[in-house]
């Protein structure tokens, strides 16, 4: 069954297995929405990873294979870079309240002392040019295997006005084949990451042209498994099979070792 998260007549606890799903409105009570996921019996992803991943300050330990950000604290001084950049919050979800900018435009500083007033630390990206005509891929990935990767257009458009919607921006995506680069990228990822990849139900990592990675989704993505044949049932065994590693588990008990 489908339920949310933060609906108090559920009762948590008859349930073997959580997965979630589609929690984009968690970014305004990030602390809320972990102490739930941390009082779950069992929940995928784990709890400290999606504590690691609602943050996306962790772009910093995939050094220089992620797209190069600055993180402005709240109080922080901002200086626009003199290229196309990239305004949006480092807890956020949907590309709401992500903005494009040319350089020089004066908008960008109110933006920023807007995010700053929410108590927002601020990411601070070169706007990746080749995006416009090459889009962005989502590479999929189950229980640490490759599944299916998906072509995105280009969402943020010049003008300077923060991506708005009440949970995410519409996208306009495509199956597509993943290229060789982007996979070795992906495989790069995981061995950075603090967490065994076999132990994630799932994962996306958004990556740009060069390849660089935009963003690695471990926490609540789109998995676009209508765009590729078999990827529903890929899913579904993939949580089958988490369930009865849990039933398992609890019918063994603890063991000891000397």
């Amino acid at each position: 069954m489908s339920a949310v998260w933060d609906d108090r007549s559920i009762d948590w606890d008859r349930f073997d297995l959580v997965v979630v799903r589609s929690t984009w409105d968690y970014t305004g009570r990030r602390e809320q929405f972990l102490a739930w996921a941390e009082g779950l019996r069992h929940v995928l992803n784990r709890p400290d990873v999606l504590r690691w991943n609602t943050d996306k300050r962790y772009l910093e330990i995939l050094g220089s294979d992620a797209v190069p950000t600055e993180f402005l604290e709240p109080g922080a001084r901002f200086v626009a870079p003199a290229h196309p950049y990239v305004v949006k919050p480092s807890i956020g979800a949907g590309s709401i309240g992500a903005a494009r900018y040319d350089a020089g435009d004066p908008r960008a500083a109110t933006h920023v002392a807007k995010l700053h007033a929410a108590r927002q630390t601020v990411m601070v990206q070169p706007y990746v040019e080749e995006v416009d005509d090459r889009g962005e891929t989502s590479l999929v990935y189950v229980s640490g295997e490759f599944s299916h990767a998906i072509h995105k257009e280009p969402i943020l458009m010049q003008g300077g006005e923060p991506a708005a919607g009440e949970l995410y921006v519409e996208e306009h995506m495509s199956p597509v084949e993943a290229a060789e680069q982007e996979l070795a990228l992906a495989e790069r990822v995981f061995a950075a990451v603090p967490f065994a990849r076999k132990e994630l139900l799932y994962a996306r990592i958004d990556v740009v042209p060069g390849p660089k990675v935009l963003e690695v989704e471990l926490t609540e993505p789109s998995l676009f498994i209508g765009y590729a044949d078999g990827a529903a049932d890929r899913f579904a065994a993939a949580i089958a099979a988490a369930s009865q590693r849990r039933r398992m588990s609890a019918e063994n008990g603890p063991t000891t070792s000397q």
